[in-house]
């Protein structure tokens, strides 16, 4: 399994930011550490091009990003202050997801430990989402003739809002998202499927109804690509969460999405999306059991 990091790139905040910026870094520590993948086969991707990023988002909003000039409405959207860092870092988080989409189709599974952005819309970002990768990534497997069908399976808490308008009435990438109802956005977007769970909703009523989704997912889908957001943020100490799985539980959904990938011979792009949880660690370890069920699923 190949893996694709952007940790290096770092985007430098205010003191008191509430995103955690550092967990990338302790999360690729934490991979080499526990040797869940040799450390030859972590990479650095290329950034996504503005040829990749235009297939998704409007050329208008890419010259702002790109250039410093999205107003301060914006910025504020986005929640991250505008840098040169910025614009690097978000095109360095598409790539990988690129990347981890290219591998996956060669290899049957490929992983960003980054990614998930997927409040951004076409014209907008939103939520510390600048552009969004699972989109651009799927759009270039497509352009590339490596994929026809598409499927976005976010389990982040947080509805995938950006990526459900952006492929609204396209039939060939399907949209799943299961998340807390009561969360952010508080407009929510039309998915292809939409699963919204109350507050504090537990282990047991999360994977009865993450399975169910799954099923019709891949019978309405039918995709040759998954592109899996794994957001840590379901579990029960995260500061935005609103929902209440344990660890084991959130192993549990991972080894369902990639057994259901798995049996129905689909290869996965993971993604490791929010994770706000009070002690850092914690949404470390979730992460790094996602990306440790990505490897032994696909053995």
């Amino acid at each position: 399994m190949r893996v694709f990091y952007s940790d290096t790139f770092v985007l430098p905040l205010p003191p008191g930011h509430r995103f955690p910026m550092e967990k990338y870094a302790l999360l690729r520590e934490r991979v080499i550490a526990d040797n869940i993948v040799p450390f030859d086969r972590l990479h650095v991707p290329e950034p996504a091009s503005v040829d990749e990023l235009v297939r998704v988002h409007t050329p208008a909003y890419i010259e702002r990003v790109m250039t410093g000039r999205l107003t301060g409405a914006e910025i504020r959207r986005i929640g991250f202050p505008w840098s040169p860092q910025m614009v690097e870092r978000s095109r360095r988080s598409a790539g990988a997801t690129i990347a981890a989409c290219r591998v996956a189709l060669q290899e049957g599974v490929g992983v960003n430990l980054a990614g998930g952005t997927h409040h951004a819309f076409a014209d907008a970002g939103a939520g510390y989402c600048v552009f969004n990768d699972a989109a651009v990534a799927a759009r270039a497997m497509q352009a590339e003739g490596r994929a026809r069908r598409i499927a976005i399976i976010d389990c982040d808490v947080h509805q995938g809002d950006g990526t459900a308008a952006i492929f609204a009435n396209d039939p060939t990438v399907f949209t799943f998202s299961i998340h807390g109802a009561h969360n952010f956005p508080f407009r929510k977007q039309q998915s292809d499927l939409d699963i919204a769970l109350p507050d504090t909703t537990g282990d047991a009523a999360y994977l009865d109804a993450l399975e169910w989704g799954l099923r019709q997912t891949f019978a309405a889908a039918k995709p040759d690509l998954v592109i899996y957001l794994a957001g840590a943020d379901p579990y029960y100490d995260d500061r935005l969460g609103r929902l209440s799985l344990t660890k084991a539980g959130l192993a549990e959904r991972d080894r369902l999405v990639f057994g259901y990938c798995r049996s129905a011979g689909v290869p996965v792009a993971v993604t490791m999306a929010g994770g706000y949880a009070r002690q850092i660690n914690d949404t470390v370890d979730i992460h790094a059991h996602t990306v440790a069920a990505a490897a032994l699923g696909y053995l």
